[in-house]
């Protein structure tokens, strides 16, 4: 029976029937082994464990970027600054020439300066009278003598143009061009509030022109005994205009006897309408407006050659006095030293008033 199963398998099947048996008796052979169950987790916990491990990734990757980064400085940091060069303010001409060093018994800021009685031609106070210097827009004060003395139609209408332009300093001006304005409202603004591109207006509209009247400024200086005088433009904006202090006290006494430069240097302020607006412009001497000063001409001017300059014609102590200050340092100097002159003046007319007086 055996030997028929055999045949009907073949080696095969006896081949497969072993193996099985043999596969078996292996299994039985080992002792079995129970594996350790799992715990149960709740899906609650997976979540708060796989937010764990993302933390934890992200930890180690700001560790690695700490890490990474470098424990020294460079050898070498390069650190920009901003510099800014700092450029020294000009010398005027006076400094310069040294005369600020030189003292006077008022100690005023001016290196060049004169008082003179206008009615006696008494000097009661100078210093660094002959120096020639710029004097800036002192300059339109001859410029509003020479208009005036033409008899020009002060209501005839002028207009600014591009040759009125500041091309010497660069200055601006609240005159557009294109702007029609009356003769005597360019006087007002060059003399009140020294307006530069009003000045070389009036100058230009002078019979022959612009030359014709620079050399009528140096014609009327030469006829007025001011030989240190020389003019080379109306503005004063060149500091090629020069004078020194006794021809400027000459000036200023020649202008005093004109009622309109009177007026209109010593207006505290003026509108002008230029088409679609109005100006409003005011006195660039700001002692006009002081009670305690009574003024009937004046005229300031600055440029950097010429430090800050100031002439009047002022009451003081009852006297009629011509003040004149060229170069003053700081931008209130030539008020200080104003004030300083009047002040010392008025001192003088009391001691002079105390020894006249009665005794007894």
């Amino acid at each position: 029976m055996v030997l028929a199963l055999i045949g009907v398998l073949g080696q095969g099947g006896v081949a497969h029937a072993a193996s099985g048996s043999s596969s078996k008796a292996s299994k039985s052979a080992k002792a079995p082994v129970k594996k350790a169950s799992k715990p149960k987790v709740s899906s609650r916990s997976v979540k708060k464990v796989n937010t764990a491990k993302r933390k934890q990734s992200v930890d180690s990757r700001k560790v690695k970027l700490v890490k990474a980064a470098p424990t020294t400085k460079p050898r070498a940091q390069r650190v920009r600054h901003t510099v800014r060069a700092v450029t020294p303010p000009a010398l005027s001409m006076g400094q310069s020439l040294g005369l600020h060093g030189i003292d006077d018994e008022l100690d005023l800021n001016a290196s060049v300066a004169l008082v003179v009685d206008q009615r006696t031609n008494e000097v009661l106070f100078s210093k660094n009278d002959s120096a020639v210097l710029p004097i800036a827009s002192l300059t339109k004060l001859m410029t509003g003598l020479v208009v005036v003395e033409a008899g020009q139609d002060m209501d005839e209408t002028i207009t600014i143009t591009r040759d009125d332009i500041d091309t010497i300093k660069g200055s601006r001006s609240r005159l557009a061009v294109g702007t029609r304005l009356t003769r005597g409202e360019a006087m007002h603004l060059a003399l009140m509030s020294s307006e530069n591109r009003a000045a070389n207006a009036l100058g230009r509209h002078f019979p022959g022109g612009l030359d014709a009247f620079v050399k009528r400024m140096n014609d009327k200086a030469a006829e007025l005994g001011m030989h240190d005088t020389r003019y080379v433009e109306p503005t004063g904006l060149s500091s090629q205009n020069r004078s020194s202090a006794r021809d400027l006290a000459i000036l200023v006494s020649a202008a005093y006897e004109r009622p309109m430069l009177r007026d209109l240097s010593t207006s505290p302020g003026y509108e002008v309408d230029v088409g679609r607006r109005t100006l409003q412009y005011n006195n660039s001497n700001r002692l006009i407006k002081n009670p305690e000063w009574d003024i009937g001409l004046q005229k300031t001017g600055y440029i950097s050659e010429a430090g800050r300059c100031l002439v009047m014609q002022a009451s003081v102590a009852g006297r009629q006095l011509i003040m004149v200050f060229l170069d003053a340092s700081g931008r209130v100097g030539r008020i200080q030293d104003a004030e300083r002159v009047r002040r010392w003046v008025e001192h003088q007319g009391q001691m002079i008033a105390t020894k006249v007086r009665p005794q007894g």
